[in-house]
């Protein structure tokens, strides 16, 4: 009974020897291994610009979209998404995006809008602890 059936579970540790040299050689002449594309392409992934990165909303932003009555569809979304890409590529952190709907605050650095404002209030608003703007059309 302590026997185990081989036939079900064969040894996953046996390679044949020429399978050994083979996976050598093609490591020696440069391909490389499935693991090592894989982990490139997960450090490609992580050095990419901020483009690919999603955005999102604080709690705060949530309410104020709600209260003001901004429409934050998917144009508006790919504008705030470029802007973050552009202002990480400059050293933003805390920044102002302003678009034709609204202007945003947004935390640059954990790609999350902190607030918004609506077109018509952005005349009257005073906004500080921002160290970057720019103007997306």
């Amino acid at each position: 009974m302590s026997k185990i059936n081989s036939f079900l579970i064969p040894n996953v540790n046996t390679v044949p020897a020429d399978k050994k040299v083979e996976q050598a050689n093609n490591l020696q002449k440069g391909e490389k291994s499935e693991f090592k594309g894989l982990l490139d392409q997960v450090q490609g992934q992580q050095n990419a610009p901020a483009f690919g990165q999603e955005v999102s909303m604080s709690s705060h932003a949530m309410k104020r979209l709600s209260d003001r009555n901004i429409e934050f569809d998917n144009n508006e979304y790919m504008k705030i998404k470029e802007a973050i890409g552009k202002l990480k590529a400059k050293g933003g952190h805390d920044s102002l995006v302003i678009t034709g709907k609204a202007a945003y605050v947004v935390d640059v650095d954990r790609n999350t809008v902190v607030t918004a404002v609506d077109k018509n209030s952005m005349n009257e608003n005073v906004f500080t602890k921002i160290d970057s703007t720019i103007f997306m059309s």
